[in-house]
């Protein structure tokens, strides 16, 4: 059948005019809310205004001001020395902290540095970017290699907040498209929804995002929202089902919280020689135990709160069979700092690497599960510190596969972890290790199977699996939001959906975050009934193999 002839009155069947195909651009990703950094002290690397020094070019990141890190596989003391001598004229000081605890008798870790006011004359706040250019300049790259910034690692997702995804302001056809709403003096004239620079006027909110990448944060277009589910729970076989020991699937996020899914199946409480890997529930209240914890005191639900719930449902619905480890790691709001993760990560490294070993204090984990990610400004230089690697590198010499979300920027901009993976074109920062369990970075699909849109690409993306408008598991949350409508007809109560009622304990959500879990899972699954026995755990060399053909069956990645 051919198509009807083009005709004026006929402008569906007119086609559409080709485009030239388009290199991918490199670009930089837009910067956290400004109130997510300072709740980290936390500056933005601007390349604009960034001091610069001959042949260190940076790239746009956010970072913990009044801090650097030096990782103690170096020479400390040398580097203390050399950056007090150039903070010294600048009217600053460099305080060598204590190494955190959790690291203290560890492989792997950092020591803080932390950048005081030294003199009693007026001077600029200290900063590290300032500090470790001019030391650079003056002393060469090598008297500072190992010393870094403290960057802020976000979770790879957009939670609709209140000025940006919300429904309730920016994009919902309830406030601009509706004439309910448009034509409404509540609305039309209400300087809570037009004339609000929070909401319309804030040149912020305007560049943040694409229209395309932000429809899908938005209640209704995949961003966070009660779901009904409506099919039977998971079915898990029984140990006498299984050949060997169950895979363990370890998440780093923001804990779990409770749900007839997860109760029972995921473990909360191993800890490494006695104490907490991550935050333990005696430091702060866990983001899916309470889900408003930051911000306005208004009731609604933190941009992160079940999260980490999220991320389980999805490991059990892709691997009922699977053991899953949760720690807490990622507060309510979002950002933690790198040293925070690096210091849970050694933990992590130094349980896998004892139970490989046989040692002691042990606990087997076969695949890890990472949904955060942040932005390095020197990543393909001698400048990059690879301390965060290092521990990754150890983690998959135990057979650990580490899973890792791209990010939702729409960038081919590099984000770590997750682009310490060996790339297609083998021009990534770290030389591919056959000889170790693999890092996997997974991008995000549409429902359709299509590219997401948000969704980060390049030749260190290797796999993708569903991430827009996916339905996992979620804490019972009530948020603050009400239904547009609630009466009492014939003894029953009828209302239109509340917005952040998720006692239901499902839920509708979107971002690469989700998309790693899913292939995190399908390893897991992949590995079932190929594991040894519990209590005679395989060697290094073997559970790397076994590593290997579970990921390559999964995802079709070489090890060759």
């Amino acid at each position: 059948m051919t198509d009807s002839p083009e005709t004026p009155d006929n402008p569906a069947k007119q086609p559409r005019p080709a485009r030239p195909a388009r290199k991918p651009l490199d670009r930089d990703p837009r910067p956290p809310h400004p109130g997510v950094i300072a709740g980290a002290q936390g500056r933005l690397l601007d390349p604009a205004t960034a001091l610069i020094v001959e042949g260190v070019v940076p790239r746009p990141t956010v970072y913990v001001g009044p801090r650097l890190l030096v990782s103690k596989a170096v020479d400390v003391e040398g580097a203390v020395r050399v950056l007090r001598a150039v903070a010294e004229p600048l009217g600053w000081d460099v305080v060598l902290e204590d190494e955190d605890p959790r690291t203290a008798n560890l492989k792997f870790g950092l020591r803080p540095l932390r950048l005081v006011v030294s003199s009693s004359r007026a001077t600029i706040a200290p900063d590290a970017w300032t500090l470790l250019q001019q030391t650079r300049a003056q002393f060469g790259v090598e008297a500072v290699k190992g010393v870094g910034l403290d960057h802020l690692v976000v979770p790879a997702i957009e939670a609709a907040p209140l000025h940006h995804g919300d429904p309730l302001h920016h994009g919902d056809p309830l406030h601009h498209g509706d004439p309910l709403h448009h034509g409404d003096p509540l609305h039309h004239g209400d300087p809570l929804h037009h004339g609000d620079p929070l909401h319309h006027g804030d040149p912020q909110s305007e560049v943040r995002s694409s229209q395309a990448v932000a429809s899908y944060f938005r209640m209704g277009s995949g961003g966070r929202q009660p779901v009904a589910f409506v099919g039977a729970p998971p079915r898990r076989r029984s140990d006498t089902e299984i050949s060997g020991r169950r895979p363990v699937v370890a998440i780093l996020d923001t804990g779990c919280g409770d749900h007839p899914w997860l109760d029972g199946f995921v473990r909360e409480d191993v800890s490494l020689d006695g104490q907490s890997v991550g935050y333990s529930d005696t430091t702060s209240v866990s983001p899916e135990d309470d889900g408003d914890q930051s911000g306005a005191m208004d009731g609604s639900i933190d941009p992160i709160s079940g999260h980490g719930t999220f991320i389980a449902g999805l490991i059990r619905q892709r691997c009922p069979d699977a053991e899953i480890v949760s720690w807490r790691v990622m507060p309510s709001d979002g950002p933690i700092i790198e040293s925070d993760l690096v210091a849970t990560l050694a933990q992590i490294a130094e349980l896998a690497r004892r139970h490989r070993a046989g040692e002691p204090g042990g606990q087997p984990i076969d695949v890890l599960s990472l949904s955060m990610g942040y932005y390095h400004e020197t990543p393909e230089d001698a400048l990059f510190d690879p301390t965060m690697y290092a521990i990754i590198e150890e983690l998959g010499r135990n057979g650990v596969v580490v899973v890792t979300s791209a990010g939702n920027d729409a960038t081919s901009r590099p984000s770590f972890p997750a682009a310490f993976c060996r790339w297609s074109d083998d021009a990534g920062p770290i030389p591919f290790d056959p000889s170790i369990a693999p890092i996997v970075s997974v991008g995000a699909l549409n429902p359709n199977r299509t590219e997401a849109i948000f969704s980060n690409a390049g030749p260190w993306v290797q796999t993708r699996a569903a991430g827009a408008s996916v339905v996992s598991t979620m804490p019972g949350f009530r948020g603050g939001y009400e239904p547009v409508a609630r009466t009492e007809v014939f003894g029953r109560i009828r209302e239109s959906i509340d917005p952040d009622d998720f006692t239901g304990g499902f839920g509708v959500w979107t971002g690469t975050s989700f998309s790693a879990p899913i292939v995190a899972g399908d390893v897991a699954a992949a590995l079932v009934g190929t594991l040894e026995p519990s209590d005679d755990p395989a060697g290094a060399a073997t559970a790397v193999d076994t590593a290997w053909n579970a990921v390559s069956n999964t995802t079709g990645l070489a090890r060759s």
